[in-house]
Protein backbone atom coordinates (compact mmCIF):
# COMPACT_ATOMS: atom_id res chain seq x y z
CA UNK A 1 0.00 0.00 0.00
CA UNK A 2 3.00 2.20 0.99
CA UNK A 3 4.49 2.16 -1.92
CA UNK A 4 1.40 2.94 -4.75
CA UNK A 5 0.94 6.15 -2.16
CA UNK A 6 4.83 6.68 -2.91
CA UNK A 7 4.23 6.09 -7.08
CA UNK A 8 1.37 8.62 -6.68
CA UNK A 9 3.27 11.28 -5.26
CA UNK A 10 5.91 11.37 -7.64
CA UNK A 11 3.93 10.74 -10.75
CA UNK A 12 2.11 14.40 -9.52
CA UNK A 13 5.21 15.88 -8.85
CA UNK A 14 6.11 14.87 -12.55
CA UNK A 15 2.82 16.19 -13.47
CA UNK A 16 3.51 19.57 -11.92
CA UNK A 17 7.00 20.07 -13.43
CA UNK A 18 5.72 19.24 -17.20
CA UNK A 19 2.97 21.55 -16.73
CA UNK A 20 5.51 23.83 -16.12
CA UNK A 21 6.95 23.59 -19.35
CA UNK A 22 4.37 24.77 -21.12
CA UNK A 23 4.67 27.87 -20.03
CA UNK A 24 5.96 30.76 -22.72
CA UNK A 25 9.84 30.62 -22.57
CA UNK A 26 12.30 30.35 -24.84
CA UNK A 27 13.48 27.21 -26.47
CA UNK A 28 16.83 26.56 -24.76
CA UNK A 29 14.54 27.52 -21.70
CA UNK A 30 12.46 24.93 -22.17
CA UNK A 31 14.66 22.30 -22.87
CA UNK A 32 16.61 22.70 -19.31
CA UNK A 33 12.90 22.82 -17.64
CA UNK A 34 12.18 19.27 -19.59
CA UNK A 35 15.49 17.80 -18.66
CA UNK A 36 15.76 19.06 -15.00
CA UNK A 37 12.08 17.52 -14.22
CA UNK A 38 12.92 13.97 -15.95
CA UNK A 39 15.98 14.26 -13.91
CA UNK A 40 13.95 15.02 -10.70
CA UNK A 41 12.03 12.18 -11.33
CA UNK A 42 14.78 9.78 -11.78
CA UNK A 43 16.53 10.97 -8.40
CA UNK A 44 13.14 10.41 -6.63
CA UNK A 45 12.30 7.14 -8.20
CA UNK A 46 16.33 6.14 -7.00
CA UNK A 47 15.78 7.60 -3.72
CA UNK A 48 16.25 5.47 -0.56
CA UNK A 49 12.64 4.06 0.59
CA UNK A 50 11.50 5.20 4.18
CA UNK A 51 12.78 3.21 6.40
CA UNK A 52 10.45 0.33 7.71
CA UNK A 53 8.94 -0.03 4.21
CA UNK A 54 9.69 -2.92 2.67
CA UNK A 55 9.71 -3.32 -1.53
CA UNK A 56 8.58 -6.59 -2.01
CA UNK A 57 10.46 -8.09 -4.88
CA UNK A 58 9.23 -9.80 -8.21
CA UNK A 59 10.24 -13.26 -7.09
CA UNK A 60 7.56 -15.87 -8.76
CA UNK A 61 5.36 -17.54 -6.00
CA UNK A 62 6.29 -21.16 -5.43
CA UNK A 63 3.22 -23.14 -6.74
CA UNK A 64 1.23 -25.16 -3.89
CA UNK A 65 2.33 -28.80 -3.19
CA UNK A 66 -0.01 -31.58 -5.10
CA UNK A 67 -2.20 -33.01 -2.69
CA UNK A 68 -2.14 -36.79 -2.46
CA UNK A 69 -5.57 -38.41 -2.50
CA UNK A 70 -6.31 -39.95 0.91
CA UNK A 71 -7.70 -43.72 -0.01
CA UNK A 72 -11.51 -44.25 0.87
CA UNK A 73 -12.02 -47.47 3.17
CA UNK A 74 -13.07 -50.32 1.35
CA UNK A 75 -16.41 -52.05 2.31
CA UNK A 76 -16.01 -55.94 2.43
CA UNK A 77 -19.40 -56.95 2.94
CA UNK A 78 -21.12 -58.51 -0.12
CA UNK A 79 -24.26 -56.80 -1.16
CA UNK A 80 -27.39 -57.87 -0.13
CA UNK A 81 -28.86 -60.61 -2.89
CA UNK A 82 -32.19 -59.36 -5.18
CA UNK A 83 -34.91 -61.22 -4.01
CA UNK A 84 -36.08 -62.83 -6.75
CA UNK A 85 -40.02 -64.39 -7.08
CA UNK A 86 -40.17 -68.10 -5.78
CA UNK A 87 -43.86 -67.95 -5.61
CA UNK A 88 -44.93 -70.84 -8.50
CA UNK A 89 -41.45 -73.19 -8.84
CA UNK A 90 -41.46 -77.06 -10.06
CA UNK A 91 -39.70 -80.00 -9.81
CA UNK A 92 -39.25 -83.00 -12.03
CA UNK A 93 -39.24 -85.71 -9.77
CA UNK A 94 -39.14 -89.13 -11.28
CA UNK A 95 -41.31 -91.35 -14.57
CA UNK A 96 -43.80 -93.72 -12.50
CA UNK A 97 -44.71 -94.92 -15.49
CA UNK A 98 -43.33 -95.32 -19.05
CA UNK A 99 -39.37 -94.37 -18.94
CA UNK A 100 -37.76 -92.90 -21.72
CA UNK A 101 -37.56 -95.18 -24.66
CA UNK A 102 -40.23 -97.21 -23.91
CA UNK A 103 -40.91 -99.88 -26.78
CA UNK A 104 -44.71 -99.83 -27.85
CA UNK A 105 -46.99 -101.26 -30.58
CA UNK A 106 -48.31 -99.48 -33.34
CA UNK A 107 -51.43 -98.07 -31.63
CA UNK A 108 -50.83 -99.27 -28.11
CA UNK A 109 -52.50 -97.29 -25.43
CA UNK A 110 -50.64 -96.60 -22.46
CA UNK A 111 -51.01 -94.41 -19.08
CA UNK A 112 -48.18 -91.87 -18.82
CA UNK A 113 -46.99 -89.97 -15.21
CA UNK A 114 -45.20 -87.82 -14.32
CA UNK A 115 -43.90 -87.10 -10.84
CA UNK A 116 -43.66 -83.30 -9.65
CA UNK A 117 -42.75 -81.30 -6.70
CA UNK A 118 -44.11 -77.49 -6.25
CA UNK A 119 -40.85 -76.55 -5.08
CA UNK A 120 -42.49 -72.89 -4.54
CA UNK A 121 -43.94 -70.59 -1.74
CA UNK A 122 -47.79 -70.52 -2.92
CA UNK A 123 -50.19 -73.22 -3.22
CA UNK A 124 -51.18 -74.21 -6.94
CA UNK A 125 -54.81 -73.35 -7.28
CA UNK A 126 -56.39 -73.73 -10.96
CA UNK A 127 -53.32 -74.85 -12.83
CA UNK A 128 -53.47 -76.83 -15.87
CA UNK A 129 -51.49 -79.37 -17.46
CA UNK A 130 -50.60 -78.23 -20.92
CA UNK A 131 -49.35 -80.44 -24.16
CA UNK A 132 -46.55 -77.80 -25.01
CA UNK A 133 -45.16 -79.74 -28.78
CA UNK A 134 -44.25 -82.71 -30.64
CA UNK A 135 -46.05 -85.56 -30.67
CA UNK A 136 -49.22 -85.19 -28.83
CA UNK A 137 -49.93 -89.06 -29.21
CA UNK A 138 -53.98 -88.21 -28.73
CA UNK A 139 -53.25 -86.18 -25.28
CA UNK A 140 -55.46 -83.12 -24.54
CA UNK A 141 -54.44 -79.70 -24.99
CA UNK A 142 -55.17 -79.24 -21.75
CA UNK A 143 -55.92 -81.03 -18.08
CA UNK A 144 -56.68 -79.47 -14.90
CA UNK A 145 -54.47 -79.91 -11.62
CA UNK A 146 -55.51 -80.51 -7.93
CA UNK A 147 -54.62 -78.14 -5.64
CA UNK A 148 -51.08 -78.92 -4.83
CA UNK A 149 -49.05 -76.99 -1.44
CA UNK A 150 -45.42 -76.21 -1.37
CA UNK A 151 -43.70 -79.08 -0.58
CA UNK A 152 -46.32 -81.24 -2.06
CA UNK A 153 -45.59 -84.18 -5.19
CA UNK A 154 -48.15 -84.92 -7.31
CA UNK A 155 -48.33 -87.31 -9.90
CA UNK A 156 -49.62 -86.16 -13.59
CA UNK A 157 -50.92 -88.38 -15.56
CA UNK A 158 -52.31 -88.77 -19.24
CA UNK A 159 -53.73 -91.59 -21.43
CA UNK A 160 -52.05 -91.73 -24.63
CA UNK A 161 -51.88 -94.22 -28.12
CA UNK A 162 -48.95 -94.76 -29.76
CA UNK A 163 -48.47 -93.78 -33.08
CA UNK A 164 -49.04 -96.04 -35.90
CA UNK A 165 -45.87 -95.82 -37.99
CA UNK A 166 -42.87 -97.23 -36.59
CA UNK A 167 -40.51 -94.64 -35.16
CA UNK A 168 -39.70 -92.86 -32.64
CA UNK A 169 -41.15 -90.38 -30.57
CA UNK A 170 -41.83 -87.34 -28.03
CA UNK A 171 -43.93 -85.30 -26.72
CA UNK A 172 -43.93 -82.28 -24.42
CA UNK A 173 -46.04 -81.11 -22.07
CA UNK A 174 -45.52 -78.00 -19.25
CA UNK A 175 -47.46 -76.56 -16.11
CA UNK A 176 -49.26 -73.19 -16.41
CA UNK A 177 -50.99 -71.08 -13.31
CA UNK A 178 -54.58 -69.92 -13.44
CA UNK A 179 -53.48 -67.27 -15.24
CA UNK A 180 -51.82 -68.80 -18.45
CA UNK A 181 -48.31 -68.12 -17.05
CA UNK A 182 -46.04 -70.82 -17.39
CA UNK A 183 -44.48 -72.70 -14.32
CA UNK A 184 -40.55 -73.29 -14.33
CA UNK A 185 -40.09 -76.64 -13.95
CA UNK A 186 -36.08 -77.23 -11.93
CA UNK A 187 -34.75 -80.30 -13.72
CA UNK A 188 -37.09 -80.36 -16.66
CA UNK A 189 -36.47 -79.51 -20.11
CA UNK A 190 -34.68 -76.31 -20.89
CA UNK A 191 -36.43 -75.45 -17.38
CA UNK A 192 -40.07 -75.49 -18.58
CA UNK A 193 -41.27 -78.23 -19.52
CA UNK A 194 -40.95 -82.56 -19.21
CA UNK A 195 -41.75 -85.14 -21.88
CA UNK A 196 -43.15 -89.05 -22.66
CA UNK A 197 -40.83 -90.44 -24.93
CA UNK A 198 -41.34 -93.86 -26.69
CA UNK A 199 -40.34 -96.14 -29.72
CA UNK A 200 -42.74 -98.11 -31.74
CA UNK A 201 -41.96 -101.07 -33.18
CA UNK A 202 -43.70 -103.89 -35.43
CA UNK A 203 -44.74 -107.58 -32.74
CA UNK A 204 -41.92 -109.62 -32.92
CA UNK A 205 -43.20 -112.83 -34.35
CA UNK A 206 -41.70 -115.77 -32.68
CA UNK A 207 -42.44 -119.29 -33.45
CA UNK A 208 -43.85 -121.33 -30.62
CA UNK A 209 -41.40 -124.46 -30.15
CA UNK A 210 -42.81 -127.42 -31.28
CA UNK A 211 -45.09 -129.37 -28.97
CA UNK A 212 -47.87 -131.42 -27.97
CA UNK A 213 -50.92 -129.37 -27.22
CA UNK A 214 -53.06 -131.82 -25.75
CA UNK A 215 -53.69 -135.51 -25.42
CA UNK A 216 -56.74 -137.11 -24.38
CA UNK A 217 -57.04 -140.76 -23.69
CA UNK A 218 -60.83 -142.93 -24.57
CA UNK A 219 -61.36 -146.87 -23.38
CA UNK A 220 -63.43 -149.28 -24.99
CA UNK A 221 -63.48 -153.08 -24.76
CA UNK A 222 -64.66 -155.74 -22.37
CA UNK A 223 -63.06 -157.65 -19.36
CA UNK A 224 -60.27 -159.38 -20.47
CA UNK A 225 -59.27 -157.33 -23.54
CA UNK A 226 -59.38 -153.57 -22.69
CA UNK A 227 -58.53 -150.55 -25.66
CA UNK A 228 -57.00 -147.57 -25.22
CA UNK A 229 -56.80 -144.56 -27.50
CA UNK A 230 -55.12 -141.31 -27.40
CA UNK A 231 -55.31 -138.55 -29.00
CA UNK A 232 -52.04 -136.36 -29.81
CA UNK A 233 -52.91 -132.87 -30.85
CA UNK A 234 -49.66 -131.20 -31.79
CA UNK A 235 -48.46 -127.11 -32.89
CA UNK A 236 -46.52 -127.64 -35.72
CA UNK A 237 -44.45 -129.86 -37.49
CA UNK A 238 -42.61 -132.66 -35.70
CA UNK A 239 -42.20 -136.07 -33.90
CA UNK A 240 -43.49 -137.44 -30.80
CA UNK A 241 -42.21 -139.86 -28.74
CA UNK A 242 -44.58 -141.44 -26.00
CA UNK A 243 -45.30 -144.19 -24.29
CA UNK A 244 -48.83 -145.74 -22.07
CA UNK A 245 -48.58 -145.72 -18.06
CA UNK A 246 -50.83 -148.40 -16.53
CA UNK A 247 -51.74 -148.85 -13.03
CA UNK A 248 -50.45 -151.88 -12.20
CA UNK A 249 -47.09 -150.30 -12.66
CA UNK A 250 -46.13 -151.42 -16.16
CA UNK A 251 -44.85 -148.90 -18.55
CA UNK A 252 -45.28 -150.17 -22.03
CA UNK A 253 -43.23 -147.98 -25.03
CA UNK A 254 -40.11 -149.84 -26.52
CA UNK A 255 -42.26 -150.61 -29.42
CA UNK A 256 -43.98 -147.83 -30.38
CA UNK A 257 -42.91 -145.77 -33.41
CA UNK A 258 -42.55 -141.99 -33.37
CA UNK A 259 -45.39 -139.98 -34.66
CA UNK A 260 -44.43 -137.53 -37.36
CA UNK A 261 -46.39 -134.32 -38.13
CA UNK A 262 -45.70 -132.38 -40.83
CA UNK A 263 -48.23 -129.46 -39.31
CA UNK A 264 -50.15 -128.23 -36.56
CA UNK A 265 -53.08 -131.14 -36.31
CA UNK A 266 -53.85 -134.23 -34.33
CA UNK A 267 -53.10 -137.74 -34.48
CA UNK A 268 -54.59 -141.33 -32.52
CA UNK A 269 -52.56 -144.12 -31.23
CA UNK A 270 -54.00 -147.08 -29.46
CA UNK A 271 -53.00 -149.81 -27.20
CA UNK A 272 -54.73 -152.86 -25.50
CA UNK A 273 -54.36 -153.95 -22.06
CA UNK A 274 -55.69 -157.89 -21.89
CA UNK A 275 -56.48 -158.86 -18.11
CA UNK A 276 -59.76 -160.96 -16.50
CA UNK A 277 -59.01 -160.26 -12.92
CA UNK A 278 -61.92 -158.18 -11.17
CA UNK A 279 -61.44 -154.66 -10.06
CA UNK A 280 -60.71 -150.98 -11.78
CA UNK A 281 -57.63 -150.03 -13.82
CA UNK A 282 -56.66 -146.37 -15.17
CA UNK A 283 -53.95 -146.28 -18.21
CA UNK A 284 -52.23 -142.91 -19.38
CA UNK A 285 -50.10 -141.38 -21.93
CA UNK A 286 -46.80 -139.68 -21.71
CA UNK A 287 -45.42 -137.41 -23.93
CA UNK A 288 -41.48 -138.30 -23.59
CA UNK A 289 -40.70 -135.52 -26.45
CA UNK A 290 -41.08 -133.00 -26.83
CA UNK A 291 -43.16 -132.14 -23.93
CA UNK A 292 -42.12 -134.52 -20.69
CA UNK A 293 -45.38 -134.75 -19.87
CA UNK A 294 -48.27 -137.24 -18.63
CA UNK A 295 -52.06 -136.78 -20.05
CA UNK A 296 -55.02 -139.05 -19.52
CA UNK A 297 -56.91 -141.18 -18.44
CA UNK A 298 -59.14 -143.63 -19.43
CA UNK A 299 -60.50 -146.15 -16.61
CA UNK A 300 -61.61 -149.72 -16.85
CA UNK A 301 -63.57 -151.77 -14.89
CA UNK A 302 -63.73 -156.11 -14.68
CA UNK A 303 -66.82 -156.86 -12.73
Amino acid sequence: MNKITRLFNLLIIAAFFLSACNLPTGGQGQNASVTAAAQTVEALLSATPVSGVVIPSNTPIPAPATLTPIPQPVNTNPPAATATSNCNVAQFISDPTIPDGTIMTPGQTFLKKWRIKNIGSCTWTGFLLVFDSGDSMGAPASKPISDVGPGQEIDLEVSLTAPTPVGSYRGYFRITTNGGVLVPIVSGHQGRTFYVDIKVQLPVTVAPAFAVSSASVTSGGTCGAFTATASITANGGGSVTYHWVRSDGAIDGASHPAIVFTSAGTQTVSTTWSTSSTGTYWIDIYIDTPNNQQFGRANFTCP
